[in-house]
């Protein structure tokens, strides 16, 4: 009898390809998010792709850097004072650094941490051309895996600010290319890297200081979910302090603007802990 058509591993091949674009694409980018968000995902798609309202950071710069007004406020959260040693650990473009090195004055130190050279070459033009020579000289700049960093420097610093790499959907959204590469591996690798991140960020902040985890995500995987993670991971090692902001909404362990419910600011998420003392953080 002969062989029925179309089964084999012709066939096999065909399905998985079939499964994995039904799991990639613009398509599954919607499903994924509206099964996440519920209705809400509806109203804020539209709004992801006009998202940030820029302000002028002005205050102790040589001159203006333009910042969404969100991402300002979530670096000031961190609550930066004169004389603090403060940790930037994905530091690039600047922005938020410029907020930090202010903050810190010329009393301070502040090390930005940018892993990527073309990023980390953008960032040193931010610093050059921003910040007054007496702070300037007061940051450094390195190139060092923030996941690693808890290995080599261990609770050196006041604060610690981790604006992790993230999904960053309003970016997708204005990029025919990548979100037709998007799939949900997507979001849950970068979970997985944030809390690498995370974990190190607290290893290298000192006892009773504080450590702010950001990003630009709107997928609660990347959000609260690391911080869940953490919590569970380093029990008894750092705890929350709860931030808040003139625009947004609380979340389960930290605060939210997002531009459909904050006049276009956003989206940022952003959540604040702090270390316990004198507990000695081990590795995970």
């Amino acid at each position: 009898m002969g062989r029925k058509k179309g089964n084999g591993p012709e066939r096999r091949d065909r399905k998985r390809r079939d499964v994995g674009e039904e799991r990639r694409g613009p398509a599954a980018f919607d499903r994924f998010y509206s099964e996440l968000l519920g209705d809400r995902w509806n109203t804020l798609r539209p709004c992801l792709r006009d998202s940030g309202r820029p302000v002028a950071l002005e205050a102790g710069l040589l001159r203006p850097y333009y910042l969404d007004d969100a991402s300002v406020t979530a670096a000031q959260a961190l609550g930066v004072q004169g004389g603090d040693t403060v940790l930037d650990m994905c530091a690039a473009p600047g922005g938020k650094t410029l907020v930090l090195a202010t903050a810190a004055g010329p009393g301070g130190t502040v090390v930005a941490n940018e892993r990527s050279a073309a990023r980390r070459a953008r960032l040193i033009r931010v610093l050059d051309e921003h910040l007054p020579p007496d702070i300037r000289e007061r940051v450094t700049v390195t190139g060092h895996d923030a996941r690693r960093w808890g290995l080599h420097e261990r609770e050196r610093y006041d604060r610690v600010l981790l604006d992790a790499p993230c999904s960053s959907e309003a970016h997708v959204l204005g990029s025919q290319q990548h979100l037709d590469r998007w799939s949900p591996a997507r979001t849950r690798q970068l979970a997985v890297q944030a809390h690498a991140m995370l974990a190190a960020a607290v290893d290298a902040v000192k006892p009773e200081g504080y450590v702010l985890y950001s990003t630009c995500a709107v997928s609660p995987l990347e959000n609260d979910g690391v911080i869940e993670r953490l919590l569970k991971r380093r029990s008894g090692v750092v705890a929350v302090c709860r931030a808040q902001a003139p625009w947004g909404e609380p979340t389960v362990h930290g605060w939210e603007i997002m531009p459909d419910r904050a006049e276009g600011r956003g989206p940022i998420f952003f959540a604040l802990l702090r270390r316990a003392p004198f507990v000695k953080a081990s590795h995970s």
